[in-house]
């Protein structure tokens, strides 16, 4: 029988790996000295070893490897375990190439102008939120301002009869499914805590989940919004994704007191892979 240290010479596997081995149960020694504690390894153990390897260098959890040697899975279930990780593997591989795309899209834009692009577009998941939402249309964009305004009073109006508190940014989401100069359908949303109830304007509802979103963060007044917007498009185009709902304002820092050159807007849209 081999020592521990010579065991993992012999194995290439380092001693640390196989005292753990050991605690997990995976590869427990054919013999320990019941005084010294030494641990020795026998030659037939060097093939469940490269086993445990090999099970490893396919991306399984040590977890997942005990299953496979110890429970006598039926192959059905062996092969459900494999098909799962090749699944996780090649979703892998896509949000790789994926990251691989977008380094290559911000170095041609570094390369254009030597400087740091002035927006970091990310991609978020976004949980869903309960809001006091009123939709209204502008007639054009140089009222967008105005009627988000009038919308967002009635909002706080009502929640301020019904005693409900705001717990969080204000939120405007642009319902039309393209781009258009006049007629923009917008709902102005507050997260609020407590009960309110529907009113013939403002209404209760779930801004919905959203998988993939695309965010971008705007410093500066909402007529300076426009290069927020550009860079967020450029990117879904450059990247290969599309939009795929309407899109959302969410204004951390605003108020009516407030310089303009203070405000914080989040820009998001939520995307699809094309």
């Amino acid at each position: 029988m081999f020592k521990i240290g010579d065991f993992s010479r012999l194995s290439q596997v380092s001693v640390k790996a196989l005292r753990y081995y050991d605690e997990l149960g995976l590869l427990k020694p054919g013999r320990v000295d019941e005084f010294t504690g030494y641990r020795y390894y026998a030659a037939n153990q060097l093939a469940r070893l490269n086993r445990i390897l090999a099970l490893k260098d396919l991306g399984l959890s040590l977890q997942q490897v005990a299953q496979l040697l110890d429970q006598e899975l039926t192959p059905e279930q062996i092969r459900g375990m494999l098909r799962l990780k090749q699944v996780e593997l090649r979703q892998q591989l896509e949000e790789e190439q994926a990251r691989l795309a977008r380094i290559d899209a911000w170095l041609q834009a570094f390369e254009k102008e030597d400087l740091m692009p002035e927006y970091d577009v990310v991609l978020k998941k976004v949980a869903p939120l309960r809001v006091a939402q009123m939709c209204g249309v502008a007639p054009n964009w140089k009222e967008i301002s105005p009627t988000i305004r009038s919308l967002a009073d009635q909002v706080w109006r009502r929640m301020g009869q019904q005693g409900v508190t705001q717990v969080g940014p204000g939120i405007v989401v642009y319902y039309g499914t393209e781009f258009r100069d006049s007629d923009i359908s917008v709902g102005v949303c507050v997260p609020f805590e407590g009960e309110l109830v529907d009113g013939e304007q403002v209404k209760v509802i779930e801004l919905p989940a959203v998988e993939m979103m695309a965010s971008v963060i705007h410093h500066g007044g909402f007529s300076t919004l426009g290069p927020a917007y550009n860079a967020i498009l450029q990117w879904i185009e450059t990247n290969g994704y599309q939009i795929n709902g309407p899109n959302r304002e969410i204004n951390h820092v605003c108020a009516l007191d407030m310089d303009p050159a203070l405000f914080v807007t989040e820009v998001q849209f939520p995307v699809e892979k094309r």
